[in-house]
């Protein structure tokens, strides 16, 4: 579908070059609008995918179908909140990187274009970020905004949209690492089951092999180190309930369990967003297509 409008694109992106007259705002204007034009057709193009529209229309089916079993609101978001640590990052790692293989020829094209190669990642990260950001807030956004318009309602929807973002990160930085699409695939989701299904029961391997030390500070910073644990933990301090959280969770919650934790965790989620892409812009940029 990509090849569709690839063309267009590439022959409707400003021209980057600097005829005389031209002043440093638009010089400085220029990346952002060509930026904005690829990222608009890569945001069209995905939100038309029957694979996008099926996960949009399974997570409102899912949410609907949790807040009217369930009559406690905190059961129904903690219902979602398994889909959002498990099912939300996988089809975001999958999607993300088949579609950055998929985008290959059209990727190429505006390579030969007056367009940075920043610029170009940059644009591809949004569209596709942008679209499973948008089937997410309608799938999951839409019914919590009806049964739980508060703050762990709230809550749920922003560490579902970071940890979107985080996992679209990492799925760019695995595809732009190896040209091979197989080994891409297999790299996105190796990250993927090690955050979420791995990382626990490594933790708790060496918090039983190392308990006669003081584990209270290396548990912190092990917990930072894994973006699902972190957003676990946000939501469920948001709904008190210490005693689900595990053994990371806990010290989390004795020693930042404050306005100061949650904006670490918070903070740190960010740079989950952001130090992946960076790794692969540099990459991408010196990578030989």
């Amino acid at each position: 579908m990509l090849a569709k409008y690839s063309s267009t694109a590439a022959a409707t992106l400003p021209f980057t070059g600097e005829p005389d007259g031209v002043t440093c705002a638009e010089k400085k204007a220029r990346p952002v609008a060509a930026m904005l034009k690829i990222a608009k057709y890569v945001l069209y193009d995905i939100l038309r995918n029957r694979i996008v529209l099926g996960y949009a229309a399974f997570l409102f089916v899912a949410a609907l179908t949790f807040f009217n079993l369930e009559g406690d609101g905190s059961k129904s978001l903690m219902s979602l909140l398994n889909i959002v640590l498990i099912v939300a990052p996988l089809v975001s790692v999958i999607f993300s990187t088949i579609h950055f293989y998929n985008s290959y020829e059209f990727i190429e094209l505006l390579v030969a274009q007056p367009v940075s190669r920043r610029t170009i990642l940059g644009a591809e990260y949004a569209g596709v970020g942008g679209a499973l950001v948008a089937a997410f807030l309608f799938g999951i956004g839409l019914p919590v905004a009806v049964f739980a318009p508060d703050a762990r309602g709230f809550t749920l929807l922003v560490v579902g949209v970071l940890l979107t973002l985080v996992f679209v990160s990492l799925a760019f930085l695995a595809a732009v690492l190896t040209r091979d699409k197989a080994r891409g695939i297999g790299l996105a989701l190796l990250l993927w089951f090690c955050f979420s299904i791995l990382y626990d029961g490594l933790v708790l391997v060496l918090l039983f092999a190392f308990s006669d030390y003081p584990l209270e500070k290396p548990t912190l910073v092990l917990t930072f180190l894994n973006p699902v644990d972190l957003s676990r933990i946000l939501m469920l301090l948001q709904l008190d309930v210490s005693a689900l959280m595990g053994y990371t969770g806990a010290v989390f919650n004795e020693f930042l369990g404050s306005t100061l934790g949650v904006a670490l965790a918070y903070g740190c989620l960010a740079l989950w967003v952001l130090l992946p892409m960076i790794w692969a812009e540099r990459v991408f940029r010196k990578k030989d297509l």
